[in-house]
């Protein structure tokens, strides 16, 4: 079974709900992005959503943006994202925990790698799964068909300005599960979300028995908790992706500590310990 609908399975026999934190791999170096990411997972973390850097990405916002350009100041190339996705996957704590890895790529990268030989290579180098945002369902019928022979993920995305019937079809070229823009627009840290959001994920729910998971915007356990009876999963990227800004400045081993205090924090909110009964 793939790693990532082991792992949904799992939380749902649990009553839990999944945390997936995003990072930018080689930002700002591949062995920093390996202790960003043991230090998630030792602080709650069901998944990992790993970006590769692009220089010209399509939904990130400014702050994801700025991390794709720092990692690519480097001279970062995808055989070295890879590589550093090797690395995450033989990390001690992501084995022990079978923590699936996910990445987020353009398109750019997949076709021009070849198609057939970006999910070989993508899953040899220990993904489970891939979400593509620029990608139009109409056109992923090839990408889908060569991920399904080798039972590699293909996550697609549903907007709120996504019409119905268009929705509909992509909940159903979606594996995995299906990722749930929150709000219009780019990825961003924002105050609150749109009260739109529960009738979507309600309309969502009738159309495929696959995990709804929301991104975009999600960046503090407010939102973690008000999302946490409606949607299966919370994405979290630009919120981690600040923290990350700090190692300029700052030791890795601390940044690693403020990120593992703040997946925490939203771990918790997304799933409250149940107090025992009293005895």
């Amino acid at each position: 079974m793939n790693a990532i609908d082991a792992r949904f399975d799992d939380l749902r026999r649990r009553g839990r709900k999944a945390f997936i934190p995003f990072v930018t791999a080689g930002d700002p170096d591949s062995d920093a992005t390996k202790q960003f990411v043991a230090s998630l997972v030792d602080h709650g973390a069901d998944l990992i959503e790993v970006g590769f850097p692009y220089s010209d990405p399509i939904a990130d916002g400014a702050v994801i943006q700025a991390s794709y350009a720092r990692a690519l100041s480097h001279g970062l190339r995808i055989d070295d994202v890879f590589a550093c996705i090797s690395h995450l996957a033989e990390l001690p704590n992501v084995q022990a925990n079978r923590i699936p890895l996910i990445g987020m790529v353009s398109y750019t990268l997949v076709y021009r790698r070849g198609i057939a030989s970006f999910v070989e290579q993508a899953q040899k180098s220990g993904l489970s799964g891939a979400i593509v945002p620029d990608l139009p369902v109409e056109e992923s019928d090839e990408l889908c068909r060569q991920a399904r022979k080798r039972d590699f993920k293909i996550i697609q995305l549903v907007t709120p300005t996504t019409p119905r019937e268009r929705a509909r079809r992509i909940a159903q070229a979606s594996s995995g599960f299906l990722y749930c823009v929150s709000v219009t627009g780019i990825t961003g840290a924002r105050a609150t979300l749109p009260t739109e959001l529960v009738e979507q994920l309600a309309w969502l729910r009738q159309q495929t028995d696959l995990p709804l998971c929301v991104g975009f915007g999600i960046s503090k356990p407010e939102h973690a908790e008000q999302l946490r009876s409606i949607a299966d999963g919370i994405i979290v990227g630009s919120a981690i992706v600040r923290l990350i800004e700090q190692a300029a400045t700052c030791p890795v081993e601390q940044v690693a500590q403020a990120i593992g205090s703040f997946a925490r924090s939203l771990a918790d909110a997304l799933n409250p310990a149940v107090d025992s009964p009293a005895g």
